[in-house]
């Protein structure tokens, strides 16, 4: 054969001979394939985070675990005769109330991998411990709770004054100069420097104060709300808000927090604690992640009483707390402000969900 006709008669190459031998291929089936791919290529790899269904059975074991422990620890300041007599008593009790959510989260996943017939997420994702991503979004709301809380604390207080609830010292800080007594040192410093070192102990609490801040918030913003999140957003949140205000119950109805030991007392806590699930919540969801939470109530743990001490009038009767702190009336009134502007913006329709897809709002 002459080297002109192998020219006339050349090979097919592999791409040619691939796309012929597609075109005897049924197009009802390249259909079905690619179908099969594109599922494949969305089917996640891991299950999702968010639960089917609330898991009811485990829920009331969490809330019983919860609720059983803090009574327990609770109980040497019914059985002592003096109540919140005992400060140091009182301190160590309060302390410990923290770390029964930990426990309780403890017993509903062991129940929850127990009755599971299907592969759930690991623990650190259903928690929101991990993964830390995307870390700068994380990081950036997490200083920015820690910051907005401080401000909570303070307007918070300027409302009560705007009402007449609260009366302020801005100009001669006298509440600040008798909250400086309690630290020696900074009472013989000059003012400014005294005030920056006051700041400074705040902050540095705030840290401090995150360790236990996280008994609570790993079973009230990690574990129970991604539990019911099937519920939907709102829902949630306020169911939250509900158990976290009854669970406080030990120590509000000896006077803690409100000087109302009585029902009174209880449903004050519930409201505050109803503003700020839902500010809290959202720092969970909108992040998936816990920490914001996590250092949002270690900031309000640590500055609650230091932000208020720092504006007051030393001079004026002491405040009614029922009123002025943000656990309080005027809480509820800066935190509904927050929330309708949160909703207003759609920050609770943005939901981010590791492993899985996001949970429709």
């Amino acid at each position: 054969m002459s080297a002109s006709t192998e020219n006339s008669n050349p090979r097919p190459t592999v791409a040619e001979a691939n796309a012929t031998a597609a075109s005897h291929v049924p197009a009802e089936a390249v259909a079905e394939s690619q179908q099969a791919g594109a599922a494949a290529a969305q089917t996640p790899t891991s299950p999702p985070v968010t639960p089917a269904r609330v898991p009811w059975l485990e829920v009331g074991v969490f809330i019983l675990v919860a609720g059983g422990l803090g009574w327990l620890v609770c109980l040497p300041l019914w059985l002592s005769g003096e109540g919140l007599g005992d400060p140091v008593l009182t301190q160590i009790c309060a302390t410990t109330l923290m770390f029964t959510p930990l426990l309780g989260t403890v017993a509903a996943v062991l129940v929850q991998r127990r009755r599971s017939r299907q592969t759930i997420p690991n623990i650190p994702r259903y928690l929101g411990l991990w993964p830390l991503y995307p870390v700068g979004r994380v990081l950036g709301v997490t200083g920015l709770a820690v910051l907005g809380t401080y401000l909570l604390v303070l307007a918070a207080a300027f409302v009560s004054a705007a009402f007449g609830w609260l009366s302020l010292d801005l100009g001669g800080l006298s509440g600040f100069r008798r909250a400086l007594t309690g630290f020696p040192g900074l009472d013989t410093m000059p003012l400014g420097a005294a005030l920056a070192v006051y700041l400074l102990i705040i902050i540095v609490n705030t840290a401090a104060t995150a360790a236990f801040a996280f008994g609570e918030e790993v079973g009230w913003r990690g574990w129970l709300l991604t539990s019911l999140r099937p519920l939907g957003t709102w829902p949630a949140l306020v169911i939250i808000g509900v158990v976290w205000g009854l669970w406080h119950a030990p120590l509000i109805l000896l006077g803690y927090n409100f000087a109302r030991p009585n029902l009174a007392g209880l449903a004050l806590m519930v409201g505050g604690c109803i503003a700020l699930s839902i500010l809290f919540g959202w720092l969970r969801l909108r992040t998936g992640s816990l920490w914001p939470a996590v250092f949002a109530h270690a900031a309000l743990n640590a500055s609650a009483g230091m932000l208020l001490a720092l504006v007051l009038n030393g001079n004026a009767p002491a405040p009614d707390a029922a009123l002025v702190t943000v656990l309080g009336v005027s809480g509820w009134i800066v935190s509904g402000v927050v929330i309708l502007v949160l909703i207003f913006t759609g920050q609770f329709r943005r939901q981010p969900s590791h492993g899985g897809p996001a949970l429709e709002t």
